[in-house]
């Protein structure tokens, strides 16, 4: 893990594609400090909305396996074949899903902000441990939740795909302060 500054940290971490990515593995180890990260995202309520299914190794293929099952006359064959080659170039691949509060005792939009923030820890995780990610929220997501039988409090949210990488620090373009910000 590198020492950086939390601010350096949010200012550099950049999304890296499986192409990107050096085919290293990532140890165990980090793959789970990425994913404990994830659960100390706010939650409103301590609702806790977020939980993941992680394919690694020979365990890409069964996803590889769901993601062939998806009718393919509803969603560009190409498409689906697209993803199975960023599952391939991929170390690690995290299912990213949002389980509703039974009781509904928050808005269905802040669940969905609590697992954002989840997924924005990983990133953050993974950018200081020199592994590069990408969330991916394929139109075919829900179809690949109905494969797998959740509940319908649950929804998927999409794929965080992880890979080796070493970080380079490139300075990004972003409007000022003053163009985001009114004070009043």
């Amino acid at each position: 893990m590198r020492n950086i500054s939390l601010n350096e940290v949010i200012k550099n971490r950049k999304t890296v594609y499986p192409r990107e990515f050096t085919g290293n593995e990532i140890p165990y180890e980090t793959v789970t400090d990425i994913l404990e990260s994830a659960l100390y995202a706010p939650t409103h309520r301590r609702t806790e909305p977020w939980f993941f299914r992680v394919y690694r190794n020979e365990s890409k293929e069964k996803l590889c396996e769901l993601i062939n099952k998806i009718d393919d006359k509803k969603y560009p064959k190409i498409k689906l074949n697209k993803f199975i080659d960023k599952v391939n170039l991929s170390d690690t691949v995290v299912a990213v899903f949002m389980k509703r509060d039974k009781k509904e005792s928050v808005p269905e939009w802040e669940e969905i902000a609590a697992v954002a923030m989840s997924v924005q820890n990983m990133w953050l995780t993974s950018y200081v441990n020199n592994v590069g990610s990408y969330w991916s929220t394929p139109s075919f997501k829900d179809e690949y939740a109905k494969l797998l039988n959740i509940d319908k409090n649950e929804k998927s949210l999409g794929f965080f795909f992880m890979g080796s990488y070493k970080h380079k620090i490139i300075n990004k373009v972003r409007e000022g302060i003053e163009m985001k910000v009114k004070w009043v």
